[in-house]
């Protein structure tokens, strides 16, 4: 007697989680981090819902997972913004960043790096996470504080991310010898000046290009 082949979606098997990862990396990339449900992640995989859940737990753990970032770096910022808001906020974030990429997961977190550099989706991926996790967070903390935070957060960003490449992948001295205190005390500056700067002409900007 033939075998009656099997459709519909699929349950928990070893390959299911790899499907899953792929369908988030693939809609992570093509339409960001906000636009993507669960659902449609699973009808993508061709999975139950409930599946997702089991493996990840919640949307932000798929993200996470997806581009195989080993660590969240949102708890810590919100952890030293609370410490004292803006006031002093550029050298508690350098020494919050240092120390996270400094830590255990600094291999991992290179090879995210140096992947998205090289992959242009994965680049894209790495600016929703960066988005999601690092400028929402920042809203969310000090939002009441500052304006324009995600104008703000991308002069941030050219600094962390400027310091990553220039201490870790090209080991430029003496930045790549620099302690946390030095650096927070070199560049936390910069970054105070652009969570405080005016910042109007560059949103005029960006809407007349709209």
């Amino acid at each position: 007697m033939a075998r009656t082949k099997r459709t519909g979606r699929r349950t928990g098997n070893p390959d299911t989680k790899a499907e899953i990862l792929s369908a988030a990396r693939r809609l992570f990339a093509e339409e960001g981090f906000e636009s993507v449900s669960m659902r449609r992640i699973a009808s993508e995989a061709q999975v139950d819902p409930s599946l997702i859940h089991h493996y990840f737990g919640s949307k932000d753990d798929l993200f996470l997972a997806a581009i195989e970032l080993p660590m969240d770096p949102a708890p810590e910022v919100a952890a030293v913004l609370k410490q004292g808001g803006v006031e002093g906020a550029g050298g508690r974030l350098m020494q919050a960043f240092v120390a996270i990429w400094d830590g255990p997961h600094q291999d991992k977190l290179l090879a995210v790096v140096r992947t998205s550099l090289s992959k242009p989706a994965m680049s894209f991926v790495l600016r929703q996470l960066f988005e999601h996790r690092i400028v929402k967070t920042v809203e969310n903390t000090i939002g009441d504080q500052v304006d324009h935070v995600p104008v703000r957060a991308s002069f941030i960003a050219s600094q962390v991310f400027g310091l990553v490449v220039a201490r870790y992948i090209l080991k430029l001295e003496p930045v790549a010898s620099l302690s946390a205190a030095e650096l927070a005390e070199t560049i936390g500056p910069n970054i105070d000046r652009y969570l405080t700067m005016p910042v109007d002409q560059f949103t005029e900007a960006e809407r007349s290009k709209a």
